[in-house]
């Protein structure tokens, strides 16, 4: 192989592979129970809103939860990259909320993400 056809396939290859790897929700519901479950259930809203559904939800739009104005007024869509983003930090998604715990692994908030959006049907 030349090296200009062995560069092109690594390019390929780079591009090609997504940017994120998918989690492993196996991994990820293990992860919840341990770390989430304490103020927070799939289906009963507790200390924090309730968790089914929120893959493609927006965020403070659970009718039944008491949420921060500045989560309610936020326009936030719960998808991979926003759940990402509020994992890492929550007040620097949205600044005024209420939650202050953050998953500092990357890894593990992929896993715990794609936990989230499997309970969620996606």
């Amino acid at each position: 192989m030349s090296i200009a056809r062995g560069f092109a396939f690594v390019i390929l290859v780079a591009f090609a592979a997504p940017a994120q790897a998918a989690g492993d929700a196996e991994r990820g519901q293990t992860l919840y129970e341990s770390r989430c479950f304490g103020c927070h259930s799939l289906d009963a809203n507790r200390i924090g809103p309730m968790h089914r559904g929120v893959y493609g939800r927006k965020a403070g739009s659970v009718a039944s939860f008491n949420y921060s104005s500045a989560v309610k007024n936020s326009s936030v869509m719960w998808d991979e990259s926003a759940l990402d983003r509020w994992l890492t930090n929550p007040q620097d998604l949205i600044p005024g909320q209420r939650m202050n715990f953050r998953v500092a692994t990357p890894g593990d908030r992929a896993d715990i993400i794609a936990y989230l959006k499997r309970e969620s049907g996606k």
